[in-house]
């Protein structure tokens, strides 16, 4: 059971509730931004199954993969349960077709959206210059073990020129059993030079911290539906290196110079993730990075505005149908 919105409510269930990911900041956003009357129909179902109230339109708001074991419920025909299912990419969406039959018809893409960051926040005038500050704000198991790899290496090479700030657990999701496999991880960076970790953290923090950093340094080893985290970092200007795995081509437009085939090989992603990543790290030395276009790309690609109208639009068929 996950959560939904009911008629403009966000309900939690037992386990969703106390989470503050991504999927809870957008249904936050979507009940804050959109025409009220809207909602008052509908029910939103936020990835997982709930029970279905007869009153309202079905909507199920995709995020997973098409090969979590939550959505197999689609198959031979159990999308048919639902008026309409929205997918977060393109990529998400094919897959869906491809994995469980859903009909691209059944369905429309509406990519995920966040607060515009102001256009100074991606002025590299605006950057600190004492050193180089590469973040990784997701949980662990996204590539945490790849990055601590890489850094454990260029932190020697580069010594106090360069400072990774790390903010990952699964506090965020009220799971933090979930960080005892990582522990081991967690301490290793805990005890790097020039690394400070910390558990996840409000999205207020992460953006105060992404307005001071140069590098987001993203080896994602999970296949993303979509990606808020880089969604945030091009918005704030950052250089984001990552991999192409999932839907993160999509997501990133192609425009980040950082990103390099995704390799599934740890010590091999690992070797290409380091070379890539050192190559951004002496742009920045050298000076003269300047994100602010792709910044202002991502933001009006990214902003509430088209995101509120796309939602809205499709309300609106549902509930006039």
């Amino acid at each position: 059971m996950g959560s939904s919105i009911v008629a403009g409510h966000l309900m939690h269930s037992d386990l969703t509730m106390g989470a503050r990911g991504g999927t809870e900041l957008l249904a936050g956003r979507l009940i804050d931004s959109v025409n009220p009357g809207l909602l008052e129909g509908v029910e939103i179902h936020l990835s997982r199954v709930n029970e279905q109230r007869d009153n309202l339109s079905q909507i199920l708001w995709c995020h997973d993969l098409a090969t979590d074991p939550a959505v197999q419920h689609l198959k031979n025909g159990g999308w048919k349960k639902y008026d309409l299912l929205i997918f977060v990419s393109h990529w998400q969406q094919y897959a869906y077709n491809a994995y469980l039959g859903v009909p691209f018809e059944k369905g429309t893409v509406i990519q995920n959206a966040i607060t515009p960051f102001d256009t100074s926040v991606a002025d590299p005038k605006n950057k600190p210059n004492d050193k180089i500050r590469l973040v990784y704000f997701s949980t662990p198991h996204r590539g945490l073990d790849i990055l601590a790899a890489a850094f454990d290496v260029l932190g020697k090479e580069y010594g106090d020129k360069v400072e990774l700030n790390v903010f990952s657990s699964f506090d965020l999701y009220g799971w933090s059993e979930r960080d005892k496999p990582y522990a081991d991880l967690f301490k290793r960076l805990e005890d790097m030079p020039n690394v400070n970790y910390s558990k996840s953290v409000d999205n207020d923090t992460i953006r105060k911290e992404l307005a001071r950093s140069h590098i987001f340094a993203y080896p994602s080893t999970w296949a993303e539906t979509s990606c808020l985290c880089l969604i945030e970092a091009m918005c704030a200007g950052l250089t984001a290196v990552h991999s192409s795995l999932g839907a993160l081509p999509e997501t990133s437009m192609g425009l980040t110079n950082g990103m390099y085939g995704y390799k599934e090989t740890p010590g091999i992603h690992a070797s290409q993730f380091y070379n890539v990543l050192r190559g951004a790290i002496e742009s920045h030395l050298q000076g003269g990075v300047d994100n602010s276009a792709l910044a202002t790309i991502a933001n009006r690609k990214y902003g509430m505005v088209p995101w509120k109208f796309h939602w809205e639009r499709v309300l609106s068929e549902i509930t006039h149908k």
